[in-house]
């Protein structure tokens, strides 16, 4: 019986140790709202200038569903402003989590990406 409670014990402790990880690392993200008070527009190519992004923080990135969406692409498609082969959101309010190294992301409307409605993101 004492060796039950002993089991039982150590499961909490672990899943205990689980939780907090997994809320420190949460704990540790910082949010960034994309083209600040402007949102995910136009000319917001150099926004990410003078900022610190790590891997696993979020980016918000606000917009009108009806003009705009936000797709992550790889460099070529940020270079050539090409979605085609890309990761489509288009929620208005979406949320996306910085992998390490370069991140792209780009409006796929004809002339968007163009107008400078992409951002590269490197995220240490």
């Amino acid at each position: 019986m004492a060796q039950g409670r002993g089991n039982s014990a150590m499961i909490a402790l672990m899943l205990l140790f689980c939780t907090l990880m997994f809320h420190s690392d949460i704990a540790h993200a910082t949010n960034f709202k994309v083209g600040d008070s402007g949102g995910w527009t136009f000319n917001v190519v150099n926004w990410p200038s003078g900022k610190t992004f790590k891997a696993g923080d979020i980016l918000e990135f606000n917009y009108d569903t009806q003009a705009h969406n936000v797709v992550v692409v790889n460099e070529g498609g940020y270079n050539s402003c090409s979605g085609s082969s890309g990761e489509v959101h288009n929620s208005g309010k979406d949320q996306l989590k910085l992998k390490q190294g370069k991140n792209y992301f780009i409006c796929s409307k004809p002339g968007h990406c163009q107008g400078g409605m992409k951002i590269a993101v490197s995220a240490a």
